[in-house]
């Protein structure tokens, strides 16, 4: 499986179906079911010690000390204009590596690895919310719910026109 880059092109999305299975480690945000190919994950954390950003985008929650390394904290919510997560509900990290720098994407919870078969995954219905589907791959429809899998390199894009 190929690690993802900046902008999903045709390209990835036909070799994110070209292999038998793809293995995604699966989020809760806000109920909805997410998830990122597997490769791209560098570590899972408990909840950090977040260290706020002044004038920074009100998506990056922060940095983080992750051994030695200073690692932005992106909160996946409002990344993808959901509500804000009560202070009392704290986040879980999936630290991701993306151009060589980490970033955390703070989540509700995360679940487990799903290897799903890749003839099954969909392009992104037009159903799906705007926002996320600018940040979204495609969807693989599960027995019980639909998973989104999130394309990182567009998520932590920040300098494209919103």
């Amino acid at each position: 499986m190929n690690q993802l880059v900046a902008s999903p092109t045709k390209r990835q999305s036909t070799e994110l179906a070209s292999a038998e299975t793809q293995d995604f480690v699966t989020m809760i945000i806000k109920g909805h079911l997410f998830g990122i190919p597997v490769l791209t994950v560098q570590d899972v954390l408990g909840v950090q010690k977040i260290t706020r950003i002044p004038l920074a985008p009100k998506e990056i929650a922060g940095s983080l000390n992750l051994r030695g390394r200073i690692v932005t904290a992106i909160d996946v919510r409002l990344r993808l204009d959901l509500q804000p997560r009560p202070p009392e509900e704290k986040a879980m990290s999936v630290v991701v590596d993306q151009g060589g720098d980490l970033y955390s994407l703070m989540v509700d919870s995360v679940g487990e690895v799903l290897s799903l078969p890749s003839a099954k995954f969909e392009r992104n219905p037009p159903t799906l919310d705007t926002k996320w589907r600018e940040f979204s791959l495609g969807i693989y429809r599960l027995e019980e719910n639909l998973l989104v899998v999130l394309d990182v390199g567009r998520l932590l894009d920040f300098n494209r026109s919103e």
